[in-house]
């Protein structure tokens, strides 16, 4: 199926690595330009020439956490790709913890970052976006089901959700969708630390893959061609909502 992405330009934070980066793959494999951002330099350099550099892959530095770094970057993506078709917001991941065990000061800062910066985000690209553009949230399955030891991630992921839906109704008339995906246990740095975090690295990622109906780990790839799909043209009538991509472990419907 042809997706649409030839010629589109997109906009991808936090993808250096990871989901984000499998995105990136996705979209330049189908035909279109990427400009990714992330907070280190070297990093996202070297994520953009793997990428195939210009003038198919920017990398550019940026903080969502910081207002005039959000103004910067989507300046900076529009003049790379000449054209923004829509953008794949994903920030780390809060720090791990319950209620008890994490410090105001990780909860303020897990807001600027997973709330306020995205949010800051999509206003600053919204006026400089193409007819049919698509805005993504990278979330978490915590937004249907609280996961252990995430406290943080328990209580803000579901209110960007809603956002979500909020948008959606605020955008659906300029003609830009919004959505967001939820991962599930993905194969990344984030759920390798998770897993360290536990005491047992094996014992406990043997026990997620135990809990998913696939009874393995997914691939940032598998990921990657989702997100990239309800970033194209092809998935022209979906917006406010939230797509999960998790191998069947959630058991919300």
């Amino acid at each position: 199926m042809d997706l649409g992405l030839g010629g589109r330009g997109y906009l991808l934070t936090g993808a250096s690595r990871g989901l984000g980066f499998a995105t990136a793959r996705a979209l330049v494999d189908d035909g279109a330009r990427v400009a990714i951002s992330s907070r280190s330099e070297g990093s996202v350099q070297r994520a953009a020439d793997e990428l195939g550099g210009p003038p198919n892959a920017f990398g550019a530095v940026g903080d969502l956490a910081d207002v005039g770094s959000v103004e910067q970057l989507t300046r900076q993506a529009r003049s790379q790709l000449g054209r923004l078709d829509g953008a794949l917001i994903s920030v780390g991941g809060p720090a791990p913890g319950g209620v008890f065990d994490t410090t105001p000061e990780q909860w303020r800062s897990a807001y600027d970052s997973v709330v306020l910066g995205p949010l800051w985000l999509v206003r600053a690209l919204v006026p400089s976006l193409e007819a049919g553009a698509a805005i993504g949230f990278v979330l978490s399955t915590s937004v249907r089901e609280p996961l252990r030891g995430l406290a943080i991630s328990n209580a803000l992921r579901p209110g960007l959700a809603v956002t979500v839906k909020s948008l959606a109704d605020e955008l659906g008339p300029r003609g830009i969708r919004i959505f967001g995906v939820m991962p599930g246990t993905i194969a990344t740095d984030r759920m390798t630390q998770l897993w360290a975090s536990s005491g047992d690295p094996d014992a406990a990622r043997s026990a997620t893959e135990a809990g998913i109906p696939l009874r393995r780990i997914g691939e940032p790839e598998e990921f990657g061609r989702v997100a990239a799909f309800l970033l194209s043209p092809a998935a022209s009538y979906v917006t406010g909502t939230v797509v999960a991509v998790d191998g069947g472990r959630l058991h919300s419907p």
